[in-house]
């Protein structure tokens, strides 16, 4: 096991705003995504110390490029649109340690 209870953290953006702006969470599919990504986190074995915890975020400050997600220690953005981009993720990044060039956001 890794010197840490979880090898990496997803924080997900789940923030709904209410005055017409754009948010992560506006169509209510970064909701349903997060559950993929943690019921799918379980069906592959991630959810275990040593593996992967799916949390919940408020905002995390990049509405527009949303729905977004960061994923820690590495620091690493992403924006997501469906479930294969959340599979893509999990398995690239999380199972085989390489970022996802093509669903990053930019560090900036």
């Amino acid at each position: 096991m890794s010197q840490f209870y979880y090898s990496h953290h997803i924080f997900m953006c789940q923030n709904v705003r209410t005055d017409g702006r754009d948010c992560c969470n506006s169509d209510g599919r970064a909701g349903e995504l997060r559950q993929y990504a943690k019921d799918r986190a379980g069906e592959w074995g991630l959810k275990k110390p040593g593996g992967v915890r799916v949390n919940q975020a408020g905002c995390l400050g990049r509405c527009s490029e949303g729905p977004c997600m960061v994923i820690y220690p590495e620091g690493i953005w992403y924006r997501y649109q469906s479930a294969e981009d959340i599979d893509e993720i999990l398995f690239e990044h999380i199972m085989n340690g390489e970022p996802v060039t093509r669903l990053r956001l930019d560090d900036e």
